[in-house]
């Protein structure tokens, strides 16, 4: 009895840090849209935007270390990490296409993936 117990608890906040790290990412996403804003109307911008995607960046992988704590330990569904690495990717891409100044890909590309992480957010 004492194990199920241990069990429903550890996956709760399996669960828990799973949503976290998911509003984490959301948020570090929303912020790099007004970094980009910055980017394009202060001499500061630059430094912000580029700060910000390593940020995001690694609140992609807290994402993927969360996802699969919640699956491997807690016995869940695998499908959050599957949505998480594939997150990475795109973050991966994003942060490419910055680093190569392509904004007509970047730029879109930023906005599905704040989209995503919206929806992400809501499922949990």
């Amino acid at each position: 009895m004492a194990t199920q117990v241990t069990a429903t608890a550890n996956a709760q906040r399996s669960a828990s840090f799973l949503q976290i790290a998911i509003a984490l990412q959301t948020l570090t996403i929303f912020l790099q849209a007004v970094s980009a804003g910055l980017l394009l109307t202060s001499s500061y911008g630059e430094t912000l935007h580029s700060v910000g995607a390593r940020v995001m960046y690694g609140a992609s992988m807290l994402y993927v270390l969360a996802a699969v704590l919640a699956w491997k330990p807690g016995g869940g569904s695998p499908r959050p990490v599957w949505h998480a690495s594939g997150f990475l990717v795109l973050a991966s891409v994003q942060v490419l296409l910055g680093i190569a100044h392509v904004p007509s890909v970047h730029l879109p590309l930023g906005v599905l993936m704040f989209g995503l992480s919206v929806l992400a957010l809501a499922r949990r």
